[in-house]
């Protein structure tokens, strides 16, 4: 058996804790990036130093953001009324490209899911709940994905809105049943706008 020195079994470990890869691919980038892109290495590790010290999260939607309010946010041309919730950055990233929609959002980071111990709180729940109650939302658009637990999280901020007495709707046609948003294409994700339907 063939003994690795402790630091590239340790930079195994770490690419290990990525999402998608596995312990074969962790080896490909780590030898990778030691025998043939020692730079890219370095600019690797630099950038994910600074982007853990300098960003954090928006006040008001949760988002990804090195200032207390996010762009989105703090700009007056957003429709305020309407607030789309997605599950991840990416997701927010996808519908803006699609420019499908020009309301706010808010970014649970995750979705419910019991099995795994990720209930309201993790993701965020009393943080929406506090922006409801502020009284511009009149309409939540749920972009949760079409999985199992996005449907199950869909449908629990649904009852939220409802018992506040705001229109709760869903997106609708246009996005695969199983499908995760990030990787839909800006004209299905416009259709998906465009055909939403209450939850």
């Amino acid at each position: 058996m063939v003994h690795e020195s402790e630091a590239i079994e340790a930079l195994k470990r770490a690419l290990r804790r990525l999402p998608g890869i596995g312990p074969k691919a962790a080896q490909r980038i780590a030898f990778h990036l030691l025998g043939r892109d020692r730079a890219a290495a370095r600019d690797i590790a630099r950038a994910l130093e600074q982007a853990v010290a300098r960003v954090g999260h928006c006040q008001v939607c949760n988002n990804f953001s090195e200032t207390e309010m996010c762009t989105i946010c703090a700009s007056p041309r957003r429709a305020t009324g309407l607030l789309c919730v997605v599950e991840s950055p990416a997701d927010l990233v996808s519908l803006e490209q699609s420019g499908a929609f020009s309301g706010t959002y808010f970014v649970l980071m995750g979705r419910l899911s019991p099995l795994e111990g990720i209930g309201p709180e993790q993701i965020g729940i009393p943080r929406l709940e506090n922006l409801l109650e502020g009284g511009a939302v009149r309409e939540v658009i749920l972009a949760t994905n079409a999985t199992v637990e996005g449907e199950a999280t869909a449908h629990y901020i649904s009852e939220i809105a409802h018992r506040r007495g705001l229109l709760a709707t869903r997106i609708a046609y246009g996005v695969p049943v199983g499908g995760e948003l990030e990787y839909i294409d800006r004209g299905t994700l416009a259709k998906a706008f465009s055909g939403r339907r209450e939850a």
